[in-house]
């Protein structure tokens, strides 16, 4: 697909181009006016990247319309286009469709801060969100009352932004502001993500009381085992996470871990002390030597361990291809791609895998194999199965598995499976360990 490129996109790409150039030589107040500068350049960016934002979803949408397609089509996989191009994750291209929406119909004094430099983006995303309940009437009230002076917010940090627009908010719908944190309290959850140093961090979204009381509650219990003497050396803290995870799954953090965990772990790192990464699933990359003590430790204690082979290319890390004929990818072939994939393939995302898809499409031929099928999150399969996308494997004898995505705009981005442990370093076939680690 040619492409068109306008005389002041090439002026702002030619303008990027100099500005990798910068440098402070030394001076510090012209550093701190710098500084400044850039702040205000990437507050008038973020406008910008609204109203286009605002602009190519409108497009679609028309386009769509016009050609006669259903409702329901009409905004599918848009946000997934913005994520891809914005390279984030389609949760947050979601984010910004809606942010850009708001702020382009509803908040034209916020947008218009944006514009000057005087509120950056992530200020204006606060007042977004809290305004998100209203109707665009109200919001546009708020908006009004907020931002079309600038000296109100001028020095006003972020927590006064949000009491701010909290107590404007509440004021023209209180219904709203109930009905909001209904639905808030419908979306509880509870997600974990990686934390330096091989730890992780456990979220648990709850109403305010909820979260309070059990805070109180572990506190309490830590001090009681300190008053008593029952800490075993262990700090407060400590003591608090201890009694999360006793309660939690029904078992002490002696007893090993109670469900099955996959660790991937290469033969050499794991028998001949060689320090490659292993790979826990759903949480990323762990240094050998903690990945060769939780094998230990799960050999030591009641935990079942059961080891299994499962061989690599030395060159690609690539898994070994299974094929079916079934329509639907079967138990073998979808740990396989699970194992291979790891997280969601569609470039930047990294949620979880929830669906095995075909890239190539079975209504298009393609193969139940593993070279046709990719690890995909729900949002991202729904988001390529709509108008105008496409995929395809890409073959490249010797490397990781590769396919091609296109998007209704014709731009193109591929996704490359990641290594396996130790793959670029051994010269035959290996063995890649995978250790389940499971309560007896």
């Amino acid at each position: 697909m040619g492409e068109v490129v306008a005389p002041d996109l090439e002026e702002l790409r030619a303008f990027t181009t100099r500005l990798r150039c910068v440098e402070a030589c030394g001076d510090a107040g012209l550093g701190i006016e710098w500084l400044d500068a850039v702040e205000s350049l990437k507050s008038v960016g973020c406008a910008v990247q609204a109203v286009v934002t605002d602009d190519v979803a409108t497009c679609m949408r028309e386009d769509r319309k016009a050609r006669g397609l259903p409702r329901a089509e009409w905004d599918r996989g848009i946000a997934s286009q913005i994520a891809l191009a914005r390279r984030e994750s389609p949760n947050r291209g979601g984010r910004h469709l809606g942010f850009a929406r708001s702020v382009v119909h509803e908040m034209p004094h916020t947008l218009a801060l944006l514009r000057s430099g005087r509120l950056n983006e992530w200020r204006a995303t606060l007042l977004v969100r809290e305004t998100a309940c209203l109707s665009a009437a109200d919001r546009a009230v708020v908006d009004h009352r907020l931002c079309s002076d600038p000296d109100v917010l001028d020095g006003v940090g972020d927590r006064g932004l949000v009491a701010k627009a909290k107590a404007l908010a509440v004021e023209p719908d209180a219904a709203a502001v109930v009905a909001r944190y209904r639905k808030a309290v419908s979306e509880r959850r509870v997600t974990t993500r990686p934390a330096p140093d091989s730890m992780a961090y456990l979220s648990v979204l709850l109403p305010m009381e909820q979260a309070v009381c059990l805070q109180a509650t572990l506190g309490r219990d830590a001090d009681s085992l300190i008053a008593t003497g029952d800490s075993g050396g262990r700090t407060r803290n400590q003591l608090m996470a201890d009694l999360l995870f006793d309660r939690g799954t029904g078992a002490s953090v002696t007893d090993g871990v109670p469900v099955a965990v996959n660790l991937v772990i290469s033969d050499e790192a794991l028998l001949a002390g060689e320090n490659e990464a292993a790979d826990v699933a759903g949480f990323g990359p762990v240094p050998a030597g903690i990945a060769r003590q939780l094998v230990a430790n799960a050999l030591d204690g009641d935990t079942g361990v059961t080891l299994r082979n499962v061989y690599s290319c030395p060159l690609s890390g690539a898994l070994t291809a299974m094929e079916s004929q079934s329509r639907m990818f079967p138990k073998g072939l979808r740990k396989l791609i699970d194992l291979r994939d790891r997280t969601c393939r569609t470039p930047w995302c990294d949620a979880p895998i929830r669906h095995h898809d075909h890239i190539l499409s079975r209504r298009n031929k393609g193969a139940t194999t593993a070279q046709n099928g990719a690890g995909l999150c729900a949002a991202c399969n729904y988001a390529k199965e709509g108008d105008g996308w496409t995929a395809r494997p890409v073959r490249r004898h010797g490397r990781t598995h590769l396919f091609d995505l296109g998007t209704p705009t014709g731009h193109h981005y591929r996704s490359a499976a990641p290594r396996l442990p130790s793959a670029a370093r051994r010269s035959e076939i290996e063995a890649i360990l995978i250790a389940h680690l499971r309560a007896s």
